[in-house]
């Protein structure tokens, strides 16, 4: 599909160097997601471990409403005598978050803390493999993928940069050609539209036989509980649980893993040669 073009690197992962991982979530006040978070990281250290990677060392670290910093993560990183690091933001879609706060906070760290190399992963969205995610939570709701009589709304948190809501429309319009479901519109929980209540509103008035919403959300919390609620009220017949620590997920944060290690091991042959 031709969202993810860096998505080249399968897996050498036993061949190159595994510097530890700081995995930045959004963070919340919901003590759901943090604990979400966490079931999605013990995901990706067993399947680590089942691709040669036993002991991969991943922390955690949030944007805000949650501890610790980035900043704080990196020092005890840093301070366990880490020297290279991958950050990896988890999130779902290339926006402000990933293209300007989280490399500004990387930016302050390093310059402050002496010899410490940060390689900055991609954000994890959009990928093929969300797709999968999405599905495996429609179908544990009863919806079986592709029905050509359920409409879906693919519901993301929005934001106000427009690439970052056209990818999330171009992820719907490849959603719909891979499986053909009725219809798939995005819509967008914040700083967006349509709302996912007016996605859903626009599906009932142009007829849809049945309509469900697929929650392209990471995590519990505010966004997640809005969608629902405001959905279901719209009148959608399921709304889906957020992705969470679907295998899917875990399997996409080491391959952004893997891509970006790949692109350390280039920079350490460059400076041999």
């Amino acid at each position: 599909m031709g969202w993810d073009k860096q998505d080249r690197v399968r897996h050498p992962l036993v061949t190159i160097a595994t510097p530890p991982v700081l995995a930045i979530a959004h963070g919340s006040r919901d003590p759901r997601a943090a604990a979400t978070t966490a079931d999605l990281l013990d995901g990706v250290r067993r399947r680590a471990t089942q691709q040669g990677l036993p002991g991969l060392k991943i922390a955690t670290a949030y944007l805000g409403h949650a501890a610790p910093s980035p900043t704080q993560a990196l020092s005890a990183l840093h301070g366990a005598g880490a020297r290279q690091i991958i950050a990896l933001p988890l999130l779902l879609t290339d926006a402000y978050h990933s293209k300007t706060d989280i490399p500004t906070v990387l930016r302050a760290a390093q310059a402050t803390v002496p010899g410490l190399q940060i390689l900055y992963a991609s954000p994890l969205g959009p990928h093929p493999l969300l797709i999968t995610a999405m599905e495996r939570r429609l179908a544990e709701a009863g919806i079986h993928s592709g029905d050509p009589h359920t409409a879906v709304v693919l519901a993301a948190a929005g934001s106000s940069d427009p690439a970052a809501s056209a990818a999330i429309a171009q992820l719907a319009r490849a959603w719909q050609a891979l499986r053909g479901w009725h219809s798939v519109i995005p819509a967008f929980a914040s700083a967006a539209s349509p709302t996912p209540a007016q996605a859903v509103a626009t599906l009932r008035e142009s007829g849809a036989p049945r309509i469900a919403v697929a929650s392209y959300l990471l995590a519990p919390g505010l966004f997640a509980d809005k969608v629902r609620d405001t959905s279901l009220a719209a009148g959608a017949s399921t709304v889906s649980g957020v992705l969470g620590a679907a295998p899917g997920l875990a399997e996409l944060v080491l391959r952004r893993y893997a891509t970006a290690s790949a692109g350390l091991l280039r920079q350490r042959e460059a400076r041999i040669a």
